[in-house]
């Protein structure tokens, strides 16, 4: 019996941010991937090595956790006064799917360095030393992001003194600002309401802010969950019985929300909704051993991704983290301390995280006009991925 030789397909693994991905320029793809459908979902789960029914991904390149089971897309810019198309898919780990729901902010970061190198960026918008300015068309959520690049030499600055927490190593900072974040079809607020009571039968019935901006994410009260805020992975993703009863808040948040008919259709959506849960600042100790003093920070959040709690922090649920506390009396606001807040720290698991918002009323609809953060990003690797030719 004969079988065929792999694939042999360009590609670069970055990490942006506190996640890693697999980035593709969609030329490099087979013809047959270069377009949406279940040929791309195919080979782009082989990539990353899933479905593991070990949970492992070993025979691929994800890394068997929410953050490092991911993939990118870039295609020349298709929007005008825009750089560079952009999408996301995010890999489940054990099951044969791959959700284009969202976006990654994380992987964001790297976006524009991976743009530039891969000569999507028209060079005159790209200086040989400098500031270069990308402006990327986010696909998923139809939105722009724009990412500064600092250059040297006509190369693209990794290296650097920036830190992030939940990233070992420093590199260079990128500063990235989300235009106009809220969702492009639908109101920031789905139920038209800052805080909202969600009925989960056989669990409890709970205050959540409800937000659909930057990506649609469902926040409660650490206290309402029997939790003190500064909780680590630990702490949650050890327990089973944690783990099934967020996610069935979830599920039943993400119907409250317009985004699936039926609970059911969360076990095939598993990157959006977001859930997280705040509390007001206090003092901890962060999976580094840092200590994180409640006098630095505004406020604590803790976010699930796939399932599992995060180690750090999604950059989009960043952005609604930001935005919800820029908008008095929404659940995020109170708990940091109820005030107006056009720039927020948070302590996540890892350390801290600050993010600037602007939150406007239009017609009695809260709108976000721009949320900054800094990340940073580099090229792990670059090559060729090899994948079995089915």
């Amino acid at each position: 019996m004969s079988f065929k030789p792999q694939l042999k397909i360009p590609a670069t693994y970055m990490r942006g941010g506190t996640s890693k991905g697999v980035f593709f320029n969609v030329l490099d793809l087979p013809a047959a991937a270069q377009v949406p459908g279940p040929f791309r979902d195919a080979l782009l789960l082989r990539v990353i090595g899933s479905p593991d029914v070990y949970g492992k991904q070993i025979d691929g390149m994800g890394g068997a956790t929410s953050s490092t089971s991911k993939v990118v897309i870039l295609s020349p810019c298709t929007q005008p006064n825009h750089d560079v198309d952009y999408l996301f898919g995010q890999v489940s780990v054990d099951k044969a799917f791959v959700d284009w729901s969202g976006n990654c902010g994380n992987l964001s970061s790297a976006v524009g360095a991976f743009a530039i190198s891969s000569g999507l960026v028209d060079t005159c918008h790209i200086p040989d030393d400098g500031p270069a300015v990308v402006r990327i068309w986010q696909t998923n959520i139809q939105k722009t992001i724009i990412a500064h690049i600092s250059m040297v030499g006509g190369q693209v600055q990794e290296t650097g003194n920036f830190q992030l927490d939940g990233v070992t190593f420093p590199a260079a900072e990128i500063k990235l600002e989300f235009i106009n974040p809220s969702a492009a079809d639908a109101a920031m607020f789905p139920t038209g309401n800052l805080v909202d009571q969600l009925l989960v039968p056989n669990v409890g019935n709970f205050e959540v802010t409800m937000i659909n901006v930057g990506i649609p994410t469902i926040f409660l009260t650490a206290q309402a969950l029997g939790y003190s805020g500064t909780e680590l992975q630990t702490d949650i993703n050890t327990d089973p019985v944690a783990l099934t009863k967020l996610e069935t808040i979830r599920a039943y948040g993400g119907v409250r929300m317009g985004l699936f008919n039926h609970i059911d259709e969360a076990k095939t959506r598993q990157h959006t909704p977001k859930i997280a849960f705040v509390a007001p600042a206090k003092s901890y100790t962060s999976s580094s051993g840092s200590f994180v003093s409640a006098d630095k920070i505004n406020l604590l959040v803790r976010a699930m991704s796939m399932g599992q709690l995060h180690h750090a922090m999604m950059g989009t649920a960043a952005v609604a983290i930001g935005t919800a506390a820029a908008i008095p009396n929404t659940l995020v606001n109170l708990a940091a301390g109820g005030d107006a807040l056009s720039q927020v720290t948070f302590g996540h698991p890892s350390g801290t995280l600050t993010v600037g918002a602007q939150a406007h009323q239009e017609q009695g609809q809260w709108q976000a006009t721009k949320v900054s953060m800094s990340r940073s990003a580099r090229v792990l690797m670059e090559g060729n991925i090899r994948v079995p030719d089915a």
